[in-house]
């Protein structure tokens, strides 16, 4: 969609948000999960899994259930509680473990050699990838078949940012669209941000983030799996990388709440607060066209919605108290 106001707001006439917070599960998740367990299903596993953060979480237990297998997914204990409800409800056993995604990523890597079970991300991950591309396929076909001029990417492995970079170069390949000359923009969070450091700093190598420190948990992978690929693409296509202060991200949630009605987790509000940063230094112009992808639902975290909620009213029944509050400038004489 094109967010009119929010572009009056920051200063980009042609931003557009790419909404991936009314999936089924309500994060893009469910675009990588799906095709994982229907070729885990393929491959006659009954036991599926994943290391998470908290929205493939989700995804795998709600599509594993639709599918009829059981399945285990690992998370840190600092994931939001609400992410961890909803994965229990769709009936995903959930192991949480006292450390941080890396540790996590680890266990699920070391369980695949023990037992037979399809980690979604680990021995599962060349399908799961291939799910996540049909985003950018969406992007092309909304906005008439050619690729996007700018791409803004949450980045926590490094996954979707590649994923979508292969999806438009395939569409090139097919002669879909006739140029996949898109410029990519990764995302990152202030307190773990290594593949924005590499970028930054011209290295060619990803120092890892040993403790996270952030308030966008979804996007707290201190060791990005790939994150060289997100990198690389970035510097090829002549992008750019934001790291983006825990502040300025909740302010992005409020603002695109608040500007096009969508409710956005910090991980996905991300990427307009970039946006907001880079036009701010004069890196992006008013001009400029530029997707925002929002990848994840507001109600699955609750410290950062609590630094943002608005006012609410108590009252008794009487009409007097309600016009007190919509305004005398709003009421009709009589």
């Amino acid at each position: 969609m094109k967010a009119g106001r929010l572009g009056e707001l920051i200063g980009v006439r042609n931003i557009y948000i790419k909404n991936d917070t009314a999936n089924p599960t309500y994060s893009f998740k469910d675009r990588p999960a799906s095709v994982a367990i229907s070729k885990a299903k393929e491959f006659d596993l009954h036991v599926v899994g994943c290391a998470s953060t908290g929205n493939l979480a989700s995804a795998t237990a709600a599509h594993a259930a639709a599918g009829g297998l059981d399945c285990y997914v690992l998370m840190p204990d600092t994931v939001e509680l609400p992410k961890v409800r909803q994965a229990t409800i769709y009936g995903g056993r959930v192991v949480l473990i006292n450390g941080t995604y890396d540790d996590v990523n680890r266990l699920a890597y070391l369980l695949v050699d023990r037992a037979r079970i399809g980690i979604v991300n680990v021995n599962l991950r060349p399908y799961y990838v291939e799910g996540s591309k049909t985003m950018v396929y969406e992007m092309v076909e909304q906005l008439g078949w050619r690729a996007p001029e700018n791409i803004v990417v949450p980045m926590a492995s490094g996954a979707l940012l590649g994923a979508l970079s292969k999806g438009l170069r395939e569409l090139e390949e097919l002669g879909v669209i006739p140029s996949a000359d898109t410029r990519f923009i990764g995302a990152q969070a202030l307190g773990c941000s290594p593949i924005c450091d590499a970028f930054n700093e011209g290295a060619d190598e990803i120092r890892p983030v040993k403790n996270p420190t952030t308030i966008v948990k979804s996007l707290a992978i201190g060791t990005p799996g790939d994150g060289l690929y997100a990198l690389n693409i970035i510097r090829a296509s002549k992008g750019a990388c934001q790291a983006v202060h825990d502040r300025k991200t909740v302010e992005a949630m409020e603002l695109l709440g608040k500007t096009t009605g969508i409710f956005a987790e910090p991980g996905g509000a991300i990427t307009v607060a970039a946006v907001r940063e880079l036009r701010e230094r004069g890196e992006l112009d008013a001009g400029d066209e530029v997707v925002c992808c929002v990848t994840g639902a507001g109600f699955k975290v609750d410290e950062a919605v609590e630094q943002i909620t608005g006012t609410t009213h108590v009252i008794p029944p009487k009409l007097s108290e309600l016009l007190e509050i919509v305004g005398r400038e709003e009421v009709i004489e009589k």
